[in-house]
Formats: structure tokens, C-alpha cells, sequence
């Protein structure tokens, strides 16, 4: 069968799975639909995790940029995971003990103020409307390219399937979903990494292949025949002050992102989401180490089935044929040669960010425009794998984004519904108000959400990195020193998410879109999240300082949460 046949298969068969554990997962009261009635066992929690963290991001996009970038590009890989861990080790255990399975729920209560939670709020739509923007992207993608259909359509379907295992069965039915998923996508990830790894260097385990084979260097010398750099040589596209930035960024805003964290107030006790913390790093290795070792696979396949064959050849290859229609990878024999050639430099020109097909880069003597969101999914055809393995990693692609897309959306349900709506504008709201507040701010954020990921701001890890910007600017200060420091008030809360996320937006949102350039010490969009967050740290401990000092009885609980073991916070106050 073809991979159309295949694609529409196993994706319709996931599909169907996905709607069925949604349909027997539906929810009628808020506790359920908000942390899934805390009752998920720790290991079904960890994979549910992971589902949630890799996102499109991870599973389409992280090798395509390494690929892409060589060793820059791993500051994606060494950001999220070293994220992961510090969120596990410092910020979960205390946040679960606290109590409140919001960020902003935790804000408002911590600090005794509801101006603090709005704001906590707001900052929680916004970090997830962006971040949820690259998953419909990448939905967009491979619905494009394996079921022949645009990407606004594809975006669509992604958004209907979403909106119906998030909007019936919240958190429950997106938790046992995503588990679902997970096996799904890491399936789907490694099938080929194993087959692609044997058939280059004959061995079978990627990492080791990765490691051990002679691979890596033969692509170092490849790259230098055509004029790049070592694929393993650091700072090309980036300089080392960058490159620290963004990884301390992707870490910082790991730790700080609303709908990972909230996945730790669904298990039963704080001890339990220790355990569901260490069951999400295994399951999240296995993707990420095999990550590098996929990316000089795909990396090296394509120069060795592109390079110097002649276009007549190229446009034979079914795959190429298919991914140039999608306009994700576009030709231009700029030699007049008839042949392919790859080498440093855009294909096209760029406007507005973004290439110009209809103008070839004549600076540059490259001629082919590989999209980074297409490297992953196309590797198994470049590799000439069987149609199904091609159709399962359409299938992993999209489980990988639809995944993190529904812990997101039900992150701007909760700060809608639950933080503003109960918290703030009517506590008398019955459980049935809160719920349909909920679900139609799950509806109003899919439409949101949608359109950027039809128009999007960047490819997926790059829009993916502005939402942990966003995020390490103002919630990850705010949560450490509302956890450590008993001295910070709301006053200091305020201040400083309002001058990191103010600064951090106004830095990217003129970077991308009104060609402002990267003035603070080159530092990109992808890194100046890091500056927000010092600004807010900054801006937090000043004002704290200046202003009255918390109740005694708000900077017990403090002391309380540091402590392990015990009930919870909220346990205490009653």
C-alpha cells in the first residue's frame, strides 16, 4: 500500500483511540476537570508528563534544527531536558505541598492578592496561547505533506480532535490521552532511529551508533568538501553568549511552564509526584538521546541523495516531489547546470523573516531550501524505510502535538475559569458555571490558536522558544521566590512579572515582527528571555524590600512548604 493509504490508516485508527479515551474519560465536576480527581497512578503520570512536554517542538522540530545547525543546535536539547530536571528537583515537591494546582491559583494564595493572581494569569494565557501556536503548526505540517491537504485544513482537524477529549473530559480525559500518545510518539521516534542506524554503520542502538561508528566524522569531512563548517564545530550560526542564553532560558522556562507543572497536582500525594517525576525523565531520555544521533542520520542522507544529482533525477523521488508541493522545500538551479547543489547560505531571499521563493539568493551558491519542521518527518522516506514506518512517524508527529496542545489549552481554561471567573469575578459560581466558562475558553483558545499556527511567527522550536522565554521571565522568579523567600510580598510579584514578561514581549515582538535588531549584546528572540528573568528577579527583590514585609502567618507556610514530608498547605490552614 502506499503511504497515503498507510498515513490515513494507522492516523485514523490513533485517532479514533484518542476520541474513544476521551469519550470514556468525561468529567462533571471541576476537580476532575482541572487535576483529573488527583488520582492517576505515578507511572501512568510520568508518561502523561512527557506526552505533555514533548511536544512538536521535541519530536519534529529538535533534530531537524540540530540537523540543521550541527552543534549549535543542541542548546535546544541540553535547555529542555536540564529544564526538566531543575522543575523535578526544585519547584514541583513544594508546589504539590503547597496545594493549589495553578500557577496563578499558587500566586494569588502565596502572595494574598488578586491582583497578583490576574496578572500570574494573564501571563499563563499568554505563554500557552504562544506555545500552543506551535503545536497547531506542526499539525499543519504533516497533515499537509502525508494526507495531501493544506496546512490551514490540516490545523482544523487538529483543532476539532483536541477540542473533543479536552473539552469533555479535561484534565482526566487529556491525561489518559496523553498516555496514549506517548506510546504513540515514542514509538514512532525510535522505529526508524533503530532501522536508519543499522543501515548506515550496522549497528542497531542509535546512541551507540551515534558514538562509537565513524558516521560523525565522515559528515564532518562531507561538510567541509562543500564548504560549511564541521558539522561538531560550535558558534557557527550563533556566538557563545547566545547560545548560554537560550539554554538557560529553555531551562528556566521548563521549570516555569504552567501546564507541565500542573501535571504534578493529578497524582495522590507529594510523594507520589516525586515518583511521577522520575518515571517522566526515563520516558523523556528515551527520545531525547536518540535526538543527536537521528540528526546526523537525516543530516547525512540528505546530502548523500541530493548533492550534485541532476534535478530530472531529484524530482523523480517521490518525496521530494511531495514536500516541494507543500512548499516546504523548494529548488533553484541558480548555475544553470541541472544539478543539485548544496552549500552555506539562504537558497532565497528572506521578507519579513521568511523566505521568497520567487527570489533565489544569488550571494549564496545553495541551491535547495529545506524547511527545519520537514527534516524528521521526511527521514524515513530519504532513508527509503517501508510505508508504514513513514505513515507511524506522521502519526508520532502529530501525537507529539496534540498532546502538549490540549495540556496547554486546558492551562488558559483553568486561569480563565478557575483564576479569574471563580477566584476573582463570581466565588459564588456554581461547579456547572465553571465547567462551560472552561470549555468555551477551550474553544476561544483553539480559534486563537489556529490562526497563528496557520500564520505563524517562526518554524515550531523557534516559536516553541518564545513561550519559554516568556515564561522564564515571569513565572520562574516568581515561584522560586515565593517558595525560598519568605520575605518577598506581593508588591515585589507584581513589579516583577510585569517588567520581565513587559520587557521580554516588547524584545521579541520587534524582533520578529518590526525588524528591530537583536541590540541587547546580540542576544536573540530565542535568548532574551534570560535578561527578563534577571530583570525580574531584580524588580521583585527591590520592590519586596520597599514595601511591608508579608503576614507572619503567609511567611509560615513558607517555612512550611521547604519542609519535606507533612500535609500540605492548604491541609494546614485548615
Amino acid at each position: 500500500m502506499p503511504v497515503e493509504t498507510w498515513t490515513y490508516l494507522i492516523v485514523g485508527f490513533t485517532f479514533l483511540a484518542y476520541l474513544y479515551i476521551g469519550y470514556l474519560s468525561r468529567v462533571r465536576d471541576t476537580k476532575g476537570f482541572y487535576v483529573a480527581g488527583q488520582g492517576v497512578p505515578p507511572v501512568a503520570n510520568g508518561a502523561a508528563t512527557a506526552a505533555d512536554w514533548m511536544s512538536a517542538a521535541s519530536f519534529i522540530s529538535m533534530a531537524g534544527m540540530i540537523a540543521s545547525m550541527g552543534y549549535d543546535g543542541s542548546v535546544y536539547l541540553l535547555g529542555w531536558t536540564g529544564g526538566y530536571v531543575l522543575l523535578a528537583l526544585l519547584l514541583a515537591p513544594y508546589l504539590r505541598k503547597f496545594g493549589k494546582y495553578t500557577v496563578p491559583d499558587f500566586v494569588g494564595d502565596r502572595f494574598h492578592s488578586q491582583t497578583a493572581r490576574g496578572v500570574a494569569a494573564l501571563a499563563a494565557i499568554f505563554v500557552s496561547l504562544t506555545y500552543v501556536a506551535g503545536q497547531m503548526r506542526g499539525v499543519g505540517i504533516v497533515f499537509s505533506r502525508f494526507l495531501g491537504v493544506e496546512i490551514a485544513i490540516g490545523v482544523m482537524i487538529g483543532m476539532t480532535v483536541v477540542a473533543f477529549f479536552a473539552i469533555l473530559g479535561g484534565m482526566k480525559g487529556i491525561t489518559w490521552t496523553q498516555v496514549a500518545q506517548y506510546m504513540v510518539l515514542i514509538i514512532a521516534y525510535l522505529i526508524p532511529a533503530f532501522a536508519i542506524a543499522f543501515m548506515l554503520t550496522g549497528i542497531l542502538i542509535p546512541q551507540w551508533a551515534f558514538t562509537t561508528s565513524d558516521l560523525v566524522p565522515r559528515l564532518n569531512q562531507i561538510q567541509m568538501d562543500l564548504g560549511f563548517q564541521q558539522y561538531t564545530q560550535p558558534f557557527q550560526s550563533k556566538s557563545m553568549l547566545d547560545i548560554l542564553a537560550i539554554t538557560l532560558v529553555l531551562m528556566m522556562g521548563t521549570a516555569g511552564l504552567p501546564h507541565v507543572i500542573v501535571r504534578f497536582y493529578t497524582v495522590p500525594t507529594v510523594r507520589a509526584a516525586r515518583y511521577s517525576a522520575g518515571w517522566a525523565l526515563l520516558f523523556i531520555a528515551l527520545l531525547y538521546t536518540t535526538a543527536p544521533a537521528l540528526a546526523v542520520f537525516a543530516r547525512y542522507n540528505l546530502i548523500h541523495t541530493l548533492q550534485g544529482k541532476s534535478v530530472e533525477e531529484v524530482r523523480q523521488i517521490d518525496w521530494f516531489s511531495k514536500w516541494e508541493a507543500t512548499g516546504l522545500l523548494q529548488y533553484a538551479d541558480k548555475n544553470g547546470d541541472g544539478k543539485v547543489q548544496i552549500a552555506p547560505g539562504d537558497a532565497f531571499e528572506k521578507t519579513a523573516g521568511k523566505p521568497d521563493f520567487k527570489k533565489p539568493n544569488l550571494k549564496s551558491a545553495n541551491e535547495v531550501h529545506i524547511d527545519n519542521d520537514i527534516i524528521v518527518l521526511s527521514t524515513p522516506e530519504v532513508a527509503r524505510l517501508a510505508p508504514w514506518v513513514i505513515a507511524l512517524v506522521a502519526a508520532g508527529g502529530l501525537a507529539a502535538a496534540l498532546s502538549t496542545a490540549a495540556g496547554l489549552l486546558l492551562v488558559v481554561s483553568s486561569a480563565v475559569a478557575h483564576d479569574v471567573y471563580f477566584r476573582m469575578l463570581n466565588p459564588q459560581a456554581t461547579e456547572r458555571q465553571r465547567m462551560t466558562v472552561g470549555r468555551w475558553t477551550i474553544l476561544g483558545a483553539l480559534l486563537v490558536a489556529g490562526y497563528f499556527g496557520v500564520n505563524p511567527p517562526g518554524f515550531v522550536a523557534q516559536v516553541v522558544a518564545f513561550a519559554f522565554g516568556f515564561a522564564a521571565a515571569s513565572f520562574f522568579p516568581i515561584l522560586l521566590l515565593g517558595i525560598f523567600d519568605r520575605r518577598m510580598n506581593h508588591q515585589g510579584a507584581i513589579a516583577g512579572m510585569v517588567v520581565g514578561l513587559g520587557f521580554t514581549a516588547w524584545y521579541v515582538i520587534g524582533n520578529k515582527f518590526f525588524d528591530q535588531p537583536a541590540w541587547f549584546l546580540g542576544i536573540s528572540a530565542e535568548g532574551i528571555g534570560l535578561v527578563g528573568m534577571l530583570l525580574n528577579i531584580a524588580s521583585a527583590l527591590i520592590v519586596s524590600r520597599l514595601t511591608p514585609a508579608p503576614p507572619e502567618a503567609t511567611q509560615a507556610i513558607v517555612d512550611h512548604i521547604q519542609k519535606p514530608g507533612g500535609e500540605t498547605a492548604a491541609e494546614q490552614s485548615h
